[in-house]
């Protein structure tokens, strides 16, 4: 009887549950709007502009022009990246101490969902009508204390306007991602920190940093790679030069006077997509090791 139903359960056939439906639609949205434009990005690259494989593309990647992008642009994300966990951090530590169904709580962790989504020409849009020119809301306050407000140049260069204006974008990611580590961190331990007589440094130095620290390097490479990907900002207050890799993607596309070259602005994108697997690679590293102590 035992030998007629072994086979019975082996001949048991596979059935999709209602579980596996359900993630259809997100396999299907990731297959298009990732796995397929990466596999074009990675196919153009080798491509002429006759259709013929070639690396002439990938000769592009050792100019000079292409090298000091890819730098600023590295020296742009990890700098807004640091800066943003740094700041964002701390405010995440702020935000935990208030009570979990508070007014202030609530209204802060919605409001850093809505500015980590603001960006783009909007964006630019809100800090060129706040910082340039006499007609700006800071430059009418500047022009009537008798301060020259035209010096408002600075907003449009890589290195300070645009390390502010990610700031504005970052700040509130950091929090986001950062505040459930943050959360996660146990009365009793630092109870028993004062038990031992160890004093609020102790239980920084020894407990909450060691265990707060994989999670903050994996929310500053999100951070990273949140900033070396974005584009709109960029391309609407950087109109002189193409000092980011994605302003030179750009205007290897839209180039009207050097025409063909789509095969190297996918180049370009393809030493993006590297640069950030990498990261991610790291980022997934990081992640691991912080979701054990979150799950203890």
């Amino acid at each position: 009887m035992a030998d007629d139903v072994a086979p019975a359960r082996g001949r048991r056939r596979f059935r999709p549950s209602g579980a596996l439906a359900g993630v259809v639609p997100f396999f299907a949205y990731t297959t298009v709007f990732l796995l397929v434009p990466t596999l074009v990005v990675v196919v153009g690259a080798f491509l002429g502009p006759e259709g013929g494989f070639t690396t002439a593309n990938l000769e592009a990647l050792t100019e000079p022009g292409f090298l000091t992008a890819l730098r600023q642009s590295l020296v742009l994300s990890a700098v807004t990246a640091v800066l943003g966990a740094v700041i964002g951090g701390v405010l995440a530590y702020a935000v935990s101490t208030s009570p979990i169904d508070g007014v202030l709580r609530r209204f802060l962790t919605s409001l850093c969902g809505v500015l980590a989504q603001f960006g783009g020409v909007a964006l630019a849009f809100a800090f060129m009508a706040t910082f340039v020119g006499s007609t700006s809301i800071l430059g009418d306050l500047l022009t009537s204390s008798g301060i020259d407000s035209t010096a408002g140049a600075w907003l449009y260069t890589w290195d300070k306007g645009l390390m502010l204006v990610y700031l504005y974008f970052q700040i509130p990611l950091m929090l986001i991602v950062f505040l459930p580590a943050v959360e996660g961190l146990r009365p009793q331990w630092r109870e028993a920190t004062e038990t031992l007589g160890g004093t609020t440094w102790t239980y920084w130095r020894r407990v909450a940093l060691p265990i707060l620290w994989p999670s903050f390097v994996g929310a500053t490479l999100l951070l990273f790679t949140n900033g070396f990907s974005a584009y709109a900002t960029a391309r609407a207050l950087v109109s002189q030069g193409s000092p980011l890799v994605t302003l030179k993607i750009d205007d290897a596309l839209s180039s009207e006077v050097v025409l063909g070259q789509q095969g190297v602005a996918k180049a370009m994108a393809l030493a993006m997509v590297v640069v950030v697997a990498v990261v991610m690679v790291v980022y997934g590293v990081v992640d691991r090791r912080a979701s054990r102590w979150l799950q203890r």
